[in-house]
């Protein structure tokens, strides 16, 4: 019984240094990075949009409250993941993605001042470049976010995406930023990043009519996310990514919620 006592106080002991770690360890500030979910958040013109309707709300007979929903929506839309295999077949699926490509050191790379001359804009090898001269080269497997200053925009679809209209017709007045597929080769090929993410509809911009970015990294088993918000609140580095989505077996895209710890 002293034995089991002892290992007892060990283990306990063991328990609340670990905790006292973790408290030291999250000490700082998180970003939630993720749009709310709403019949207004943006999606694909040809995409069903969000959904929520209540299925039961108000006090039962019983005399507690109660409340649940029912949602539906296309899979990509909102601020969400494009898992690999939505333009690259026999590549990751969302519950494929492995765990540890979604988290970790990100870094943002910001061209709002570029995009504003051209909603159009494709972010370039040169603009990593210039950013490397300041911070130093991207490490390999790092979490790449490019700020486009689109957020500021959500959720005006004509200002965000360049159409507030629906359906095919629509996707040829499609208008904002997204990643040169020069540029993804780069991010892919010679830093060997594990996921890329940015603040509007498409990794790919809006008059993009082969998606050659998605090809680019989605081969590489790269993810994207796409309507990230906030990261005109991050620093240039230093922070850590946290992007989890829905796992949706054998799914090309799901809701996502991502955000990201600033260290004191």
């Amino acid at each position: 019984m002293k034995n089991k006592a002892s290992l007892f106080i060990l283990l306990f002991a063991v328990s609340v240094c670990q905790l006292l770690n973790a408290e030291e360890v999250f000490k700082g500030k998180w970003i939630d990075l993720t749009h709310d979910f709403t019949d207004k958040a943006v999606y694909w013109p040809t995409a069903e949009s969000f959904k929520m309707e209540a299925a039961s709300k108000g006090y039962t007979k019983a005399g507690f409250y109660y409340e649940a929903n029912n949602f539906s929506a296309a899979e990509h839309g909102g601020t969400h993941i494009d898992a690999p295999i939505h333009f690259y077949e026999n590549r990751h699926t969302v519950d494929q993605i492995p765990i540890e490509q979604l988290i970790g050191a990100g870094i943002v790379i910001k061209v709002a001042e570029k995009t504003a001359k051209n909603r159009n804009y494709q972010f370039s090898v040169e603009d990593i470049l210039n950013w490397e001269k300041t911070n130093g080269k991207i490490p390999e497997d790092t979490i790449v976010l490019i700020d486009t200053g689109s957020a500021q925009f959500w959720p005006d679809r004509e200002k965000y995406m360049g159409t507030r209209e629906r359906g095919p017709d629509a996707v040829a007045k499609l208008k904002f930023p997204g990643i040169h597929p020069d540029a993804a080769a780069f991010l892919a090929n010679k830093r060997k990043i594990k996921a890329v993410g940015l603040d509007s509809p498409s990794i790919d911009f809006g008059g993009s009519k082969l998606f050659k970015t998605h090809q680019i990294l989605f081969e590489k088993n790269i993810p994207g996310f796409e309507n990230v918000a906030n990261l005109d609140k991050l620093p240039a580095t230093g922070f850590t990514v946290i992007a989890l989505p829905m796992k949706i077996k054998d799914g090309s895209g799901a809701p996502l919620r991502i955000v990201a710890f600033l260290p004191e």
